[in-house]
């Protein structure tokens, strides 16, 4: 039997946990449906777009979760990629530049390559130091010194987001096979939890905000981000993680409700320095690619901090 046809096997822990995650969309799909019905005087489209997106974010999701490691790596790579060429439009790239770009593209393939072969050296040294020291040496070779600074910045930044953060998600799909401690049932399973952990803490955020927030953390950046907010949102995914963490992770329940509270504080500050890239260009939205959520940057600002955090403290303590 091809073993894309076995690993569609996945462990019960994660089997309940994705089920979980359809019966929330049922129940919203159904709510928001009953709703428009009662109230039909109501605009409730932003609320239907939404739901339908994180129905086709599942489902784009699912396939690195049921697929093997190369449809994977395609998955997140178009997710790199998207998010590279949202960030790149945004941004201050001179005309003159145009060829570089061509060279931050190909780190995409190159970065999901090394994950791909498990070359856990590589992958974790090729965008902070080759990459960084290649890009603004070959916008020198172009010769045009005029913003210089700030469009080598503003590549390095992107890439360094886009690609090499976001890389961190499917790394963890190999990371029990970089030292032979688990199979891709155990890393698809740390990726899960990372996502799912992320999500809900970007929602209890928002919610305790909501509810409980007065004191603003960083007006200037992000007006609905509250102290509140932050406190009520980092405890909740504090006790999310030490609850169904055992179950989906190889961490005792000390060191879950500490990946909790990492996950909670670096969602966090992820989401209000993306929201501070986008107030520095002007926009409220990086995009309009998922109908409901904005551009892809919106739907990955928390995961830009937590995946590579959360990768390295599971990855110290147990791999």
């Amino acid at each position: 039997m091809p073993d894309w046809i076995t690993q569609l096997s996945l462990p019960m822990p994660l089997q309940w946990g994705l089920g979980g995650v359809v019966v929330i969309l049922i129940i919203a799909t159904l709510t928001i449906a009953l709703l428009a019905h009662r109230k039909p005087e109501k605009n409730w489209t932003e609320l239907k777009l939404r739901v339908r997106t994180w129905w086709w974010i599942v489902a784009f999701f699912s396939l690195a979760l049921l697929g093997n490691k190369t449809l994977a790596m395609l998955v997140f790579g178009l997710v790199s990629f998207l998010a590279l060429k949202e960030f790149l439009t945004l941004s201050s790239t001179r005309e003159a530049d145009h060829v570089v770009l061509f060279w931050a593209y190909l780190t995409i393939p190159l970065q999901y390559y090394w994950i791909h072969i498990t070359w856990y050296g590589m992958f974790i040294i090729f965008i902070p130091v080759y990459v960084y020291l290649f890009l603004p040496m070959r916008m020198v070779l172009i010769g045009e010194t005029k913003g210089f600074l700030r469009a080598a910045s503003s590549l390095q930044w992107a890439v360094m987001l886009t690609v090499f953060c976001i890389s961190h998600l499917p790394a963890l799909l190999i990371l029990p096979e970089t030292v032979g401690k688990g199979d891709i049932g155990t890393g698809a399973m740390l990726l899960f939890f990372v996502v799912a952990l992320t999500q809900s803490n970007d929602v209890a955020q928002y919610l305790w905000g909501k509810s409980t927030g007065r004191r603003k953390v960083a007006p200037k950046v992000s007006p609905n981000k509250t102290l509140g907010g932050l406190l009520g949102g980092a405890a909740t995914t504090t006790l999310i993680a030490w609850l169904i963490g055992p179950y989906l992770t190889p961490m005792s329940p000390l060191h879950c409700a500490l990946a909790g509270l990492l996950i909670g504080i670096t969602g966090f500050i992820g989401d209000i320095v993306i929201s501070a890239v986008k107030r520095d260009i002007g926009v409220k939205d990086s995009g309009s690619l998922l109908p409901g959520h904005g551009g892809i940057l919106d739907r990955l600002d928390s995961l830009t901090y937590t995946a590579p955090l959360f990768f390295h403290f599971v990855r110290y303590l147990y791999f």
